[in-house]
């Protein structure tokens, strides 16, 4: 059957909630007006809340700056790289108004890895935190990189005391360092003068006239899991269809007067920008942005000052706050609706949350490359474990073996899927476009999935990291599944290494929750729970699992530590 459909709300043209984000985001202000929109909360309970009126207001202004006082033009890109304060919104959102591109840049990255992304996105104007002021001049040299402006964990809010700034800081565990280049100025500066434009009548809108959903909105970079980061260039289009996609299929679920969304995850990840920020946007949801989530300690004075009603997280957030005592003596009571991607939600994790706070979790599925958001859960029937949901409206998918056959319900094989949410392509990247989208607007993801008999899909696992063992392959979601169930193990991750015999080996690497447990005992609490040639041939105590900042593991950096043991052996 040419892209399966089975079980899917019908999704055409008219669904499509704008045409432009900018569009978007302005309706959305003129409907939910002085509602809270988004508040920031530092680690010393000080928090700062902005109404949708604000949002609107200020980001105005961000637009009326970019385009009147620097003079960017259509299509002109801006980069972004901060945590999640107060200041992200207003500049994305400003950025989407004036009909720039913007481009996310992980603050954790170093200034090899923030030179490329600038490089390669041709970025012009760059909004960077404070902390990192020592980086700037490494971070722009070869870059088109013209101005910097520099932010801060407070920005936004009414002016604090200099002492609580200095307490606030020292929870990112550095000062604010002397610049090392000169900047432009700050976002304080930016929304000043942008104002004034407003005052005296210039219309944001005028700046979008044109542009549609096939202009590009977002430059947002891959996680770089598997290699050099690339730039996916998502466009109007494709972030409002998929937030118009999930809200079709949520139709009809009944939404409490004043929810709260607890956004942990990082606002230059698209699964926090799109699922947490735009679509609450939409929804007209109060939106509680977490700057500094780790210790996971630094969550306690969120629950304990917001009645937050919904949390879009990964497996490791919540799998860590279970461990947290100050969480699992008082968990949250407010809790409706959690939701899971980005990486596999453990069976093991999801009914220990349900059990504790009696919300379940509703698994969903999406890369970089489809926007966001591919299946989800519906919303209103319970969870099916071990699936990550249907597709949602408007998503053909494939599943198909190594030379693009179709397979059978049933049978694994790499999901392919078309919809509007698919990316134009790779930026300065023709080759890996086209090797990524092949004929007719298939995006190849390279993931092994199966789909049932509802329509439901699980995700196997990534193609590239299957292990074949004596010919046989194994999955490492199964194994870890397996692992993450024993009570005395917190964490783990599996891979393959070379071996003489098998031809590949399964290695675990295992964060123990009780510190006697013994390689053997691992060993045979696997035995007990699957067929031979999967039980792993090595297990490695590991004090943590290396994860990107958004909290998925870094297998590739585990498969390397394997093969270099191997070779060693």
């Amino acid at each position: 059957m040419e892209g399966s459909t089975m079980g899917q709300v019908k999704f055409t043209e008219e669904d499509m909630l704008a045409s432009h984000l900018g569009e978007m985001v302005d309706k959305c202000v003129a409907e939910h007006g002085d509602k809270p929109s988004v508040s920031c909360i530092l680690p010393t309970g000080h928090f700062h809340t902005l109404s949708f009126a604000d949002v609107g207001r200020l980001s105005d202004a961000v637009a009326a700056y970019l385009r009147e006082d620097l003079g960017l033009k259509s299509g002109d890109v801006v980069a972004i790289q901060c945590p999640n304060t107060l200041a992200y919104p207003v500049l994305a959102f400003g950025i989407f108004k004036a009909g720039l591109v913007a481009t996310n840049v992980n603050p954790l990255y170093t200034t090899d890895e923030t030179n490329h992304q600038l490089k390669d996105s041709g970025a012009k104007v760059w909004f960077v935190i404070d902390v990192f002021g020592d980086r700037i001049k490494q971070s722009i040299d070869g870059t088109a990189v013209e101005r910097v402006y520099t932010l801060s964990l407070v920005d936004l809010f009414p002016k604090l005391p200099q002492a609580l700034l200095g307490f606030a800081l020292k929870y990112v565990k550095k000062a604010v360092p002397p610049l090392n280049a000169p900047t432009a100025g700050t976002l304080a500066n930016v929304v000043k003068t942008g104002l004034k434009h407003m005052a005296r009548g210039v219309s944001v809108s005028k700046y979008r006239q044109g542009q549609g959903h096939q202009d590009i909105a977002i430059f947002q970079y891959t996680g770089g899991t598997t290699g050099r980061s690339k730039g996916a260039e998502l466009t109007h289009g494709n972030v409002v269809g998929n937030i118009s996609q999930a809200n079709k299929r949520d139709d009809g679920i009944e939404r409490e007067e004043n929810e709260s969304l607890l956004l942990v995850l990082p606002l230059y990840h698209v699964y926090a920008l799109a699922v947490g920020m735009l679509n609450s946007m939409y929804t007209g949801m109060h939106v509680v942005l977490v700057p500094v989530p780790r210790p996971l300690a630094n969550l306690k004075v969120v629950f304990e000052k917001f009645d937050i009603t919904v949390m879009p997280g990964v497996n490791t957030l919540y799998l860590g706050l279970l461990q947290e005592d100050w969480f699992v003596k008082n968990p949250p009571t407010t809790l409706r609706y959690c939701f899971s991607g980005a990486a596999p939600l453990q069976p093991a994790t999801a009914q220990r949350w349900e059990e504790l706070t009696g919300a379940p979790i509703y698994e969903g599925y999406g890369l970089t490359e489809g926007t966001c958001v591919v299946s989800s859960m519906p919303l209103n029937r319970p969870p099916k474990r071990g699936t990550c949901g249907i597709p949602i409206p408007g998503t053909e998918i494939r599943i198909v073996d190594d030379e693009g056959n179709e397979l059978p319900q049933g049978q694994p094989g790499e999901l392919w899927i078309r919809g509007p949410q698919i990316m134009r392509g790779y930026l300065n990247n023709p080759d890996a476009t086209s090797t990524t989208i092949v004929d007719g607007g298939w995006l190849m993801t390279g993931d092994v999935a199966v789909m049932d008999d509802e329509g439901y899909l699980s995700i196997v696992d990534r193609k590239k990291d299957m292990v074949i063992v004596s010919g046989f392959n194994v999955y490492p979601t199964d194994i870890e599944d397996v692992l993450t169930r024993f009570d005395r193990v917190a964490e783990a991750a599996v891979v393959g290494a070379p071996d003489g015999e098998s031809g590949e080996k399964v290695v675990a690497y295992v964060v123990r929750r009780d510190e006697n447990l013994t390689e053997a005992e691992v060993i045979a609490h696997c035995r007990e729970h699957l067929t031979g040639y999967k039980v792993p041939k090595t297990i490695c105590f590991i004090k943590e699992l290396p994860k990107s900042p958004v909290g998925k593991v870094l297998r590739r950096d585990l498969r390397d530590m394997a093969h270099a043991d191997a070779a060693k052996a």
